[in-house]
């Protein structure tokens, strides 16, 4: 049966001594004995109890939460299965990143040979610090699982479709602000075939899915900078928001 003192036990481990001390010090982590000279010396049970400390603590609990945990009769093999699934989560989150990475690569190299010498690779300041803000937007007003969805929807659109569509939107726009410069109704033959594309166009971003709609809508009432590079403010969402009525609806 195998004892380690607390320094070969911080090295077997990785973990610090500080850390094994803090881990007795308030009783989630007590060796099993003393010597002699008063070293405190770990035992074989003791580091099966450490490897549920570690594991649950990866899996993002606060050290209270590790001692209640422990009062529960988890086995070795449940706390395993925790942290593969939390492992699997996270190589999925790389996965998604490395994918994101991807697309921004192959955009770069596309306007490297547009532009010549844009900036960096071809890509502008300008269109770096659009690049940041749609992904602190992403973050903030999308859900993982959103997230993963939309990620498998462009994937599913491909790249030629969703650079067509970004061309797309700004002429969908100016036809519509130009119906409302001149005071075409919004539910009138003219308008409503340009609501029928818009519509088309937002249900092929959210896929159909309406919790994807609500996030989509309040990225435009909440960030001020989406509405100015878009164009859309309140009064052309009112003009168009009539129209979609006459049509069902936004979805």
């Amino acid at each position: 049966m195998g004892e380690w003192k607390v320094g070969e036990l911080a090295r077997r481990t990785g973990l610090t001594v500080r850390a094994l001390h803090h881990y007795d010090e308030i009783g989630l982590l007590r060796p099993t004995r003393r010597s002699a000279a008063g070293y405190r010396l770990y035992g074989e049970e003791d580091v099966a109890r450490l490897h549920r400390i570690v594991s649950l603590k990866q899996l993002g609990f606060s050290l209270e939460e590790v001692r209640e945990h422990l009062t529960l009769p988890h086995s070795l093999a449940r706390v395993l299965e925790l942290q593969i699934q939390r492992l699997r989560e996270r190589i999925e989150a790389e996965r998604q990143l490395c994918a994101r990475l991807e697309r921004i690569a192959e955009r770069a190299k596309w306007l490297n040979g547009a532009n010549g010498a844009a900036g960096a690779e071809g890509v502008s300041a300008e269109e770096l610090l659009q690049a940041i803000e749609a992904t602190i937007m992403f973050e903030k007003y999308y859900t993982p699982e959103q997230m993963k969805q939309l990620e498998e929807r462009a994937r599913e659109l491909g790249e030629e479709h969703i650079k067509a569509v970004e061309a797309e939107w700004p002429q969908l726009i100016a036809r519509v602000k130009e119906c409302m410069a001149r005071g075409v109704d919004p539910t009138s033959e003219e308008m409503l075939p340009l609501a029928r594309r818009w519509k088309e166009l937002v249900r092929e971003f959210t896929g159909g899915d309406a919790g994807i709609a609500r996030s989509v809508s309040q990225v435009y009432q909440n960030e001020p900078s989406a509405r100015e590079r878009t164009g859309l403010d309140a009064g052309v969402m009112q003009y168009v928001g009539k129209a979609m009525a006459v049509l069902g609806g936004w979805q």
